[in-house]
């Protein structure tokens, strides 16, 4: 089993960046920071690294977000929905799509959403790297079905549940842009589909069974493609022209697989207009190809129409029209319909879903105690002593002076580069 996959890449996780400013005076609450510090370095280290095996990132992932949560939600004795430690810490974050300006929030929701939205494509990253392997045992293909499901579980938790709660409507062309995550959750579901679909094949599995599948399939290439329409064509060209051949290649392995059913149910005549449909869906996507690797954009420089998998169809589709020809010329003489016959609407076994992802409890170092260790009041107070000293500073200096030492600042404030827990 073989396939091709499009990928666009990780967000720029060497540039993401959190600076806490509170003040910890237990020494559980500084060992918070510490474990907060060292669990999200960890898991930025691997995310970039599709090689990692499951078992070693998904505890990462787990202990990071324990830890995170406390940022998030009180403990429970609070009675209160969001934790005051939400706003005390800046996250910075890149999105796939959009070059090296990173967005900078001081929002631990935004981190949340950021962090589960990587771990998803590192799931997908990964399955691309266990199915780019020449041969795939039953065992591997398990593991791109499973790990394409979880990534999309991912992201469907970040999306559902967490991006309605940031405090800013999401960047036109973001990670959380729904047009994105649309395409992104698509694509992933449809990708697990296609395992599911290569391995009907390999088993001989009943003809309509894999034509409904493949046309299911192509419906979720479809609406990947169409979300992204209305986006800067200039950045998501390439990768919506990926989803569409995709879209037209399993809609030639549907009328495929539906001709052959056909043939097997004594309808020749149907089952030659189905694979002349299945030819030209063929030529479609391989015109496709042409126009997908000559497209500027963010994600994976491939050549499909190279690749096994795309090219093994064609002779397929070939014999089994030549074969269905052959039949109804020395047998059935049917009539060849003008209109192709409709295909499954859908399939009743195989279908893919994102796996549900639910977060972990909080860290046990979460305690009540602990959370009130952490005093912001007192940072606030220096911030205000400090920004009253600066004013009395500026008072008596020219307007000039004043707008460059404030674009200077943003600057400052914009490309700091250090990484601390004060």
């Amino acid at each position: 089993m073989s396939h091709w996959f499009h990928r666009n890449p990780l967000k720029a996780t060497g540039d993401v960046k959190f600076e806490m400013k509170m003040v910890a005076s237990d020494s559980q609450a500084l060992k918070i920071c510490s474990d907060l510090k060292q669990a999200r370095k960890r898991l930025l280290e691997m995310l970039p690294d599709a090689n990692h095996e499951i078992s070693v990132v998904e505890p990462a992932l787990m202990l990071y977000l324990a830890v995170l949560r406390g940022l998030i939600h009180p403990p429970e004795e609070e009675g209160t929905s969001w934790s005051k430690l939400r706003h005390a810490v800046r996250f910075k974050w890149t999105n796939s799509m959009l070059g090296n300006t990173p967005e900078t929030h001081y929002d631990a929701v935004f981190e949340l959403v950021c962090v589960l939205q990587n771990a998803g494509f590192w799931y997908f990253k990964h399955a691309t790297k266990v199915a780019a392997q020449e041969n795939v045992n039953m065992e591997e293909a398990k593991e791109v079905h499973r790990s394409l499901r979880r990534g999309a579980g991912l992201l469907q938790c970040a999306h559902n549940d967490w991006v309605q709660h940031l405090l800013e409507q999401p960047l036109p062309g973001s990670d959380a842009d729904p047009r994105v995550y649309t395409a992104y959750l698509n694509q992933a579901t449809a990708e697990a589909q296609e395992v599911t679909i290569a391995r009907a094949v390999e088993l001989k599995h009943n003809a309509g069974l894999i034509s409904a599948l493949s046309h299911e399939t192509s419906k979720m290439f479809t609406t990947a493609a169409d979300s992204l329409a209305s986006l800067d064509q200039k950045i998501f060209a390439h990768w919506m022209n990926y989803l569409k051949l995709k879209a037209a290649f399993y809609m030639s392995y549907a009328h495929n697989y539906s001709g052959e059913n056909l043939l097997n149910q004594d309808k020749c005549g149907d089952g030659i207009r189905a694979l002349q449909e299945a030819k030209k869906s063929y030529e479609a996507a391989n015109a496709m190809c042409k126009e997908y690797s000559g497209t500027k954009g963010p994600g994976t420089k491939a050549k499909p129409d190279r690749h096994l998998f795309f090219r093994r169809i064609a002779p397929i589709i070939s014999r089994t029209l030549e074969k269905c020809e052959r039949e109804n010329g020395m047998i059935y003489h049917q009539k060849v319909p003008y209109d192709a016959p409709e295909l499954e609407i859908r399939a009743t076994y195989g279908l893919a879903s994102p796996e549900e992802y639910c977060l972990p409890p909080s860290a046990p170092l979460w305690s009540s105690t602990t959370y009130a260790a952490f005093d912001l009041t007192k940072n606030m107070s220096e911030d205000k002593a400090a920004n009253s000293k600066a004013a009395q500073k500026v008072e008596g200096d020219l307007p000039t002076v004043k707008e460059a030492a404030i674009h200077q600042k943003d600057g400052e404030h914009k490309n700091d580069s250090g990484c601390s827990i004060m």
